[in-house]
């Protein structure tokens, strides 16, 4: 005969496994502002200030997974004691809109497959700048959603000023358990961010 002890530990386990299980499948999305207010929002894919020049979102909403979201505070609280915020121009995409975005530019350097599933559609991935106490953007290489070599993280030809404010975000960012991608200064994926499941959840 089992243990009681035994018993009740294994059906501990199995239920912390299905609330994992739940959090990386369905669920564990919170809103960005919920979790810190002092984030600023430009989410560009609720208007027409995009590459696509269309509304793709109802709603200027920013969503992370609560362990992305928890350390995107970190970063917050990292930069405003060196007098900057930090804007998001992205972060949760449904699939659906994954899709939208592909069918314009099928192009893996700057745009995940669909079939694959992006790391914004994990809810693990975030665009997003500094700006200074007055709420005006750091000069970067380019602006965001910009298809260049210059908006690469190893681009060096640049003016000194962008090369340092580049540098100030990607380090802030690595601190805090963000990693950056080569063809785009704006866009850090939390770490281990194929753990969670691709969502298409609407943005509401």
């Amino acid at each position: 005969m089992l243990h009681r002890s035994f018993v009740f530990g294994c059906m501990l386990s199995m239920l912390g496994l299905r609330a994992v299980a739940q959090d990386q499948g369905s669920g564990g999305l919170v809103n960005v502002l919920a979790v810190d207010s002092t984030i600023t929002l430009d989410i560009r894919y609720a208007t027409a200030n995009n590459f696509t020049h269309t509304v793709l979102y109802p709603a200027p909403i920013a969503k992370l997974r609560r362990v992305a979201a928890e350390s995107l505070s970190a970063v917050q609280h990292d930069v405003r004691a060196q007098g900057m915020c930090l804007k998001i121009y992205d972060a949760y995409r449904p699939l659906s809109i994954q899709r939208k975005l592909w069918a314009i530019v099928p192009d893996e350097n700057f745009v995940a497959n669909p079939q694959k599933g992006s790391r914004h559609n994990r809810g693990a991935a975030v665009d997003l700048t500094l700006v200074d106490s007055l709420g005006v953007e750091l000069e970067m290489p380019t602006g965001y959603d910009s298809f260049s070599e210059r908006a690469g993280q190893e681009f060096m030809d640049l003016p000194p000023v962008q090369l340092r404010n580049r540098q100030l975000l990607k380090a802030a960012m690595m601190r805090h358990g963000f990693l950056p991608i080569r063809s785009e200064w704006w866009h850090f994926d939390f770490q281990s961010a194929e753990q969670f499941g691709v969502l298409d959840e609407p943005l509401e």
